[in-house]
């Protein structure tokens, strides 16, 4: 599997691998991904979620097997197929599929959002859709189909009670994350841990947008003194909005966090590249708010 992209920093490109349910395409990031191997037997789990298949140790490290198909409602796998191997939120995750198509690789402007007709924004287990010969390639919300499963891997909202009483912050907050429950999600954190002055967009393209209108109007300062970004977003993506910031000389000193389930050792350093200054996995909602008041203290 060619993996070079992920040397190249702020391109606002990724590679999408496809595959195939039921003769159905659908797409997974690249960077979510460790390996690809053939379908071997699971041991089943007592009492588990309907959509697990089970567990296995490939080498020393115990996997649960996810039954996709089933997550989509569309019956249960048979034996056979493949397993991809995925890592994120620090989670090492098989989902069974029947077939692997190609990588593709495509700019974070040519994936369109499901549009509401689709499903709601808050329901959606589908990170955008591309067109690619012809042919859709649904990508999925891998992150979201997990949460789902069992909500203990998502955002820990407790982490921010734990905090206790704290001061009203009235400094500016620019938020980027295209899931709409996320959003909200961190947005209520933030507010619940004191940080009243928000501002929260859809993807990194918005977020750039707002930071470039007051820069041209010379708000600046008034309006973003932090920038917290997911990485996976349409139009553009967290490590390009970030690349852009820093290499600005009007906006380089702006603190950006990057706060994405693809945070890894390998992304941490391209993310370290970039200029980041500070990195977290999704389910650090604590963390986050603590590198938060680090950053604008």
């Amino acid at each position: 599997m060619d993996t070079k992209i992920l040397l190249e920093n702020g391109t606002n490109e990724l590679e999408v691998l496809e595959f195939a349910l039921d003769g159905n395409a659908y797409g997974i990031n690249v960077a979510k991904i460790k390996e690809i191997i053939t379908y071997q037997p699971v041991t089943p789990v007592p009492n588990a979620h309907p959509s697990i298949e089970g567990i296995f140790m490939p080498r020393d490290t115990m996997i649960t097997a996810i039954d996709l198909k089933n997550c989509l409602q569309r019956g249960v796998s048979k034996e056979g197929g493949l397993f991809i191997i995925t890592n994120f939120n620090k989670l090492d995750i098989a989902f069974h599929v029947d077939e692997v198509r190609g990588i593709h690789r495509i700019s974070w402007e040519n994936i369109i959002k499901p549009g509401a007709t689709v499903s709601s924004a808050e329901e959606s287990i589908s990170t955008g859709i591309v067109k690619i010969d012809d042919r859709l390639i649904i990508i999925l919300d891998f992150e979201k189909i997990v949460t789902d499963i069992n909500p203990e891997t998502g955002l820990k909202i407790s982490e921010v009670t734990e905090l206790g009483e704290r001061e009203r912050h009235t400094v500016p907050i620019l938020i980027a994350e295209d899931s709409v429950l996320l959003n909200r999600l961190i947005v209520d954190s933030l507010k619940k841990a004191g940080y009243v002055n928000l501002i929260h967009t859809c993807n990194g393209q918005e977020a750039y947008d707002i930071i470039r209108e007051c820069k041209e109007k010379g708000t600046l300062k008034q309006n973003v003194q932090c920038v917290i970004t997911d990485i996976e977003m349409p139009i553009m993506d967290g490590h390009r909005l970030t690349k852009l910031i820093k290499s600005d000389d009007a906006t380089k000193d702006i603190p950006v966090v990057i706060f994405s389930s693809l945070v890894n050792e390998e992304m941490k350093r391209k993310g370290e590249a970039l200029g980041a200054d500070a990195q977290l996995s999704k389910p650090e909602i604590g963390n986050l708010v603590r590198v938060v008041d680090d950053l604008v203290g």
